[in-house]
């Protein structure tokens, strides 16, 4: 049972939330919350302390606050927040290098809890239906947050070996979505005109905000362990998801969807890594067995449902959206096809 809790990431939306949730939690005395910068949000009764998990003096942060169990919320999905990819590789892997080399030296850690992505499973068109936690990724993700997220699992399983006391659970979340939240899948479904994979119209798994800190309490003050996915039941489309967010619809070849995404992130529309339009091209769906039978978790909404609420905050495109939207689907498809022509290439699936 987690007495001194250590929650890194605090400044930002989830990890703020997440300390206050634990603090109100029977059992647990107290809670430390650790970020570079002071939280934007209130965050109640949890000790703030301004320190960087890059510097090894986390160490003393956690030596002097006695904390006996650890929930790493600071893996950073997306670069734009900040100040871009370098910075972003920085915090997810040194920052983790550090704080899990502080948690070795620890006399009282007994507990680590890390917050991961089912990034790790990639996204191909040879994907097995439902990813299971025992599964790996059919091509590794060659970049970005994907690719973050493996190094950090695995520098985990090294701590793991070198102490094998500790117990530890780490939860692999599908996209985490809702009202409140941004991501770059946020972000991406906010555009007035969403670019989508020509010919594609893959599945995704979502995590409502409010579920996703029902499980991070549940994972933090309980005592599962191992690897866990998270997600909420059902599908939906990419194509599903425009028509709900009311949005127009950019059919792009996939092979030119690097470039379109360059574009986007250099103008500060949205984030969109090769990684990301591998994803809205093949999808990716979790098995969530694990999250019932070991952690004891059952989301209170299905991925459509998470999407719903979030799309209920996003305001109209463009006056007579619709209109407009179903001509530019219109034009956008006929202009992708004639460059699938030029290519000299297929549609996939």
């Amino acid at each position: 049972m987690a007495s001194v809790v250590l929650v890194t990431g605090v400044s930002r939306y989830l990890g703020g939330l997440l300390a206050r949730r634990l603090a109100a939690e029977p059992g647990v005395d107290h809670v430390v919350g650790v970020d570079v910068i002071p939280p934007p949000h209130d965050i109640g009764d949890v000790e703030f302390v301004r320190a960087d998990i890059r510097n090894p003096m986390i160490s003393r942060v956690i030596e002097q606050a006695g904390v006996d169990t650890v929930v790493h919320m600071n893996v950073i999905a997306t670069p734009t927040f900040v100040g871009g990819r370098t910075p972003q590789k920085e915090i997810n892997v040194i920052g983790t290098m550090q704080l899990l080399a502080a948690c070795q030296k620890s006399r009282t850690v007994r507990r680590l809890v890390v917050k991961s992505s089912a990034a790790v499973y990639g996204s191909t068109a040879r994907d097995p239906a439902l990813f299971t936690e025992d599964m790996s990724a059919r091509r590794t993700p060659s970049g970005g947050f994907g690719k973050d997220s493996i190094e950090v699992e695995g520098y985990v399983r090294g701590f793991a070996r070198r102490r094998p006391d500790t117990e530890i659970l780490m939860l692999r979340f599908a996209n985490v979505i809702g009202p409140r939240i941004r991501t770059s899948i946020t972000d991406y479904f906010s555009l007035p005109v969403v670019p989508v994979p020509l010919g594609y119209d893959a599945r995704m798994q979502f995590v409502h905000e409010d579920d996703a800190i029902d499980a991070l309490v549940l994972g933090g003050s309980g005592s599962a362990t191992g690897v866990v996915n998270v997600a909420g039941d059902g599908v939906v489309t990419v194509y599903q998801a425009v028509a709900l967010a009311g949005r127009a619809v950019l059919p792009i070849p996939l092979q030119s969807a690097g470039f379109v995404g360059g574009v986007a992130r250099r103008v500060g529309l949205a984030d969109f890594s090769p990684d990301q339009m591998s994803f809205l091209a093949f999808g990716r769906g979790l098995d969530t067995t694990r999250m019932r039978t070991e952690l004891g978790f059952e989301p209170r909404f299905t991925s459509l449902e998470a999407f719903g609420d979030f799309a209920r905050t996003l305001r109209p495109a463009v006056p007579g959206g619709q209109v407009v939207g179903d001509a530019v689907s219109g034009l956008a498809g006929t202009a992708s096809a004639a460059v699938l022509r030029a290519l000299g290439t297929g549609q996939g699936r």
